[in-house]
């Protein structure tokens, strides 16, 4: 709270969510893992095949959070919410784990 309330600019509480990157050798490799990743709940999840052939198989989680805390230097919620915020961010975090 005293860092927010010094603040000159934005401040924005960020919660970013669980990203593995797996290298894989082959195409279909990488299609089973995003089979399963999907199934389990990672939905975005996606396959990238580079220039040269190198094919990676990303598994996104879908908890992410972005809140904007204040605005040139004014805070805009109360120390309340950003509580609230830790709560659900540490919930997200666990759901990750």
């Amino acid at each position: 709270m005293t860092a927010l309330e010094k603040a000159t600019g934005d401040a924005v509480f960020k919660f970013e969510p669980f990203v593995l990157h797996v290298l894989c050798q082959e195409l279909q490799d990488a299609q089973l893992l995003h089979s399963v990743a999907v199934d389990s709940g990672f939905r975005n999840s996606g396959i990238t095949v580079g220039r040269g052939g190198k094919i990676t198989m990303a598994i996104r989680s879908t908890h992410c959070l972005e809140v904007p805390l204040s605005h040139k230097g004014r805070l805009m919620v109360s120390e309340e919410y950003i509580e609230f915020l830790v709560h659900i961010a540490n919930q997200k975090m666990e759901e990750n784990i």
